[in-house]
Parts: C-alpha cells; sequence; structure tokens
C-alpha cells in the first residue's frame, strides 16, 4: 500500500469509522496517483504547458476537425474549446458546483454534502460506489424486483451478495423490505442498501409516512452494523402524486446515525432528459473540502482514472448550459408534467384491465409501471413478451417470472389505452393457449 493510500486511508478512519468500516480491500488499496492528470492540473494556467497530450493551438485552445466545430458552433467560443479539451477526472469545477446548486435548491444549509464529482452516466457512478464499497460477500440489501444491472455491478464485478425482499405485498409498498433483507445477516457486519425511489422497474416512491417508516427502519439497521446507503436517485423530481416527496431521501438520511453512510448518485440523464449525454454525479455526506471529502475524491478519481481516464467534456459543457437557463425549472418542470399526463392515463388504463389478466401494482413516479400476471394463469412474463412481439408489434419488458414493466416514458399519452388493451389480449391468448395445451 502506497504512502497516499495509508493518507486517505487515515482519513477515513478518523472522519468516520464506520464508514472506513465499509470501505472494499479495493477501496482501501485506492488513491489518487501523482502522475499524468495530476501533474498538469499543477501547470494549468502557465505560460508553457506541456504536461498532457491533447492537441492545442500552443496556446491552450483546441485544433478540432471542422466538422466537430461546426456541430457546436451554435456554443460560445470559450464554452466550445472547453468542450473538444480533457475535462479534469473529477470533472469541470463549474459543471460540479452547478450540479451541487442543482441538488440542494430546497435543502436546508445545517446538512453537508460533497461537491459531486463526475461519472459516465449513473451507472459508472453506481460502479464507482460499488468499487469502493462492495467486496467479495458484502451482503447487499434491495427491494424486489429490482433493476437487473445491480447484480452485474456489485455481485459479479465484485462477488457481494444480492439479498431481497419483496417491494410490494397486497398491493401495497414494503417500507422495511431493506431491514427484512438483512435480517439473517450476523450483527456488526457491515452491509449495503441500495434505494432506488422513484424505482426502476416499479415505478414507485414511497408517501410521506411511508418513507418515515423506511427511515426508521434503516435507523434501526445502523444500530446494528456499519451500514452504507446507496440512494440511485436517476428518477429524482419525477413525482406525480401530492403526497409524494420529490426530494431524495439521501437528504433524509445525511446525519442520521453514526453508523449509517449515505451516498447520493444521480445525473442528467432523466433529471435533464439528457440520455445520451452520459453525465453523472457521485456525492457523499460531507462539506467540500473537508478531510473526509478530501480523501473519498482522492479513492474515487484514482478508481476513475484507472478506467475511463476523465468524463466528457462536451456533455458536461452542454449540460451546464442548461443548469445556467434562467428559465432551467421551468424546462424541467415541462418534461416532468408531460410524463404526468402519460401516467395519468396509464393510470386509468390500468384501472379498466380484468385483475384475473392482470395485476397493476402500485406506482406514483418515475417512468415505469409493473403489471403483475396471476400465477392461476400458468404463463410466464417472457412468453408474454415474446407473444406481444410477435402478433401484437409491441414490446415490453419481462421482469422475472410474472412481472411485465411498461415504460409509459416512452409512449404516448393517446397511444396507452391501446398499448394496455394489447397487453390484456395477449396474456389471455396465452392463458388460453395453456388450457388447450398448445405451444403457441
Amino acid at each position: 500500500m502506497t504512502d497516499l493510500a495509508a493518507a486517505a486511508n487515515d482519513a477515513l478512519a478518523a472522519a468516520s469509522p464506520a464508514l472506513y468500516e465499509l470501505v472494499s480491500p479495493l477501496g482501501r488499496r485506492a488513491y489518487f496517483p501523482p502522475d499524468i492528470p495530476y501533474q498538469a492540473a499543477q501547470a494549468r494556467g502557465k505560460t508553457y504547458n506541456a504536461t498532457i497530450g491533447q492537441i492545442t493551438d500552443g496556446y491552450g485552445q483546441a485544433v478540432p476537425v471542422a466538422a466537430l466545430a461546426a456541430g457546436l458552433a451554435a456554443m460560445p467560443a470559450g464554452a466550445r474549446n472547453r468542450a473538444l479539451l480533457y475535462s479534469p477526472v473529477e470533472g469541470i469545477a463549474e459543471v460540479r458546483r452547478a450540479w451541487r446548486a442543482w441538488q440542494r435548491r430546497e435543502v436546508p444549509d445545517d446538512l453537508p454534502s460533497s461537491l459531486p464529482l463526475v461519472t459516465a452516466g449513473l451507472t459508472h457512478g453506481l460502479a464507482l460506489a460499488a468499487d469502493l464499497f462492495a467486496g467479495e460477500g458484502r451482503a447487499v440489501a434491495v427491494a424486489a424486483p429490482f433493476w437487473g444491472n445491480y447484480r452485474q455491478t456489485f455481485a459479479l464485478r465484485h462477488g457481494a451478495r444480492m439479498l431481497a425482499a419483496p417491494a410490494y405485498r397486497d398491493g401495497r409498498f414494503a417500507a422495511n423490505a431493506w431491514s427484512e433483507a438483512l435480517a439473517d445477516v450476523p450483527v456488526g457486519e457491515p452491509a449495503v442498501a441500495i434505494l432506488n425511489l422513484p424505482s426502476n422497474p416499479g415505478g414507485y416512491s414511497p408517501t410521506v409516512r411511508e418513507r418515515e417508516t423506511m427511515v426508521a427502519g434503516l435507523f434501526t439497521e445502523a444500530d446494528r452494523r456499519p451500514l452504507l446507503v446507496i440512494c440511485d436517485d436517476a428518477y429524482t423530481g419525477l413525482v406525480f402524486e401530492d403526497d409524494v416527496p420529490r426530494s431524495s431521501p439521501f437528504w433524509d438520511l445525511v446525519g442520521l446515525h453514526p453508523n449509517l453512510v449515505p451516498v447520493k448518485v444521480d445525473g442528467a440523464t432523466k433529471e435533464y432528459s439528457f440520455f445520451g449525454g452520459r453525465v453523472g454525479f457521485l456525492t457523499f455526506a460531507c462539506e467540500p473540502g473537508s478531510d473526509l471529502a478530501t480523501a473519498l475524491e482522492s479513492k474515487v478519481k484514482g478508481l476513475l482514472r484507472a478506467v475511463m481516464g476523465s468524463p466528457i467534456a462536451t456533455s458536461q459543457m452542454l449540460l451546464l448550459a442548461a443548469l445556467e437557463a434562467p428559465d432551467a425549472e421551468a424546462q424541467v418542470e415541462g418534461v416532468r408534467l408531460l410524463l404526468a399526463e402519460r401516467y395519468r392515463a396509464l393510470q386509468l388504463a390500468l384501472s379498466k384491465v380484468d385483475s384475473r389478466i392482470l395485476q397493476p401494482q402500485p406506482f406514483n413516479s418515475g417512468c415505469f409501471a409493473l403489471v403483475e400476471l396471476p400465477e392461476a394463469l400458468g404463463v410466464t412474463a417472457e412468453e408474454v413478451r415474446q407473444h406481444l412481439l410477435d402478433h401484437y408489434d409491441t414490446g415490453v419488458v419481462a421482469v422475472g417470472q410474472r412481472y411485465l414493466r411498461v415504460a409509459f416514458c416512452s409512449v404516448a399519452a393517446a397511444a396507452i389505452p391501446e398499448l394496455v388493451g394489447r397487453m390484456e389480449r395477449g396474456v389471455a391468448e396465452r392463458a388460453a393457449e395453456r388450457v388447450r395445451g398448445g405451444s403457441g
């Protein structure tokens, strides 16, 4: 272990013993080395800067292929230049500050949060969190059904144990699913919980009362062990009911318990409808510039540098322009209202289905809804999915054996009744074929 890694580890242990216990073997080895990006940052602004391998005019300005420059012609010259050159490993400073301000629009001043580190989308942010905190055998609690890529990110890459408890029971949200998933993990053993709210695939966020129950359960769990809570905030703000908080649960968890360490993963993908931009952020519950923030940033930058060098500058500069727009919140609200219309249309259409064929699960936010196939039908979600593709020119996602996920974010409101009708007819046909003994 190098002195720099040891110094970062000592800072973590001093600032938060629970966080240090949660750090994985890879995380303990990680640090930001004083190689090219580090030295280039120190030389930034010097008259002669021969540190970094990017092609400039000799005075710090980019030398782009003409077609690329034309594609970015609407940008001011300074922003265009920065879009065409390397980003710092941690991300462009103005973007980090602007995103932190966006995150904290309605957050009390006394709740600390670090300057977010830029990642290549939210999945990359989750992967960095897994690198830091998900070693071999580490228990990772999720509410099921859950986004399948968690398994690849935590279990496949790091050998973590995915422990799941049902998110829905008797048509209601199970606010203590995470505590139930960890019930058999020995007291004192560090663990991770992933909160994805609004959820994928479920499209659900807890109500005010349900969130209070969920937070209380996590507090109790932190009495039993060091607990890292990753708030996967991909769909933050996309909420369509008045009794559902729009803010991330991250802010409810900051400073809640000395054994509870919240981490926030969010980004522009859904919040700014910038799917192709791949701009995500990783935020910790500490003040910018603190010893804890500096140590964590060193580790994340070391891990990020090892995989992709630095995040995409062009996407960051486009996002910065959007964040700095005077009507930024109104523009984001316009997207939310578009989704709210589709949500209402799906809610109405599903209220009319035959519950013997499709059983809608609770949904109130995000981009998705789940419908369950009654076990008595004897058909699987994959059979129905294939039938809809082959006979109804319709695509949905099969989740496990008995759930279909509907991405209403991708379907016009006027088309949603027909979509639901095709699903209902498709399930009924597959069930009838099963009764007749046919293979379809």
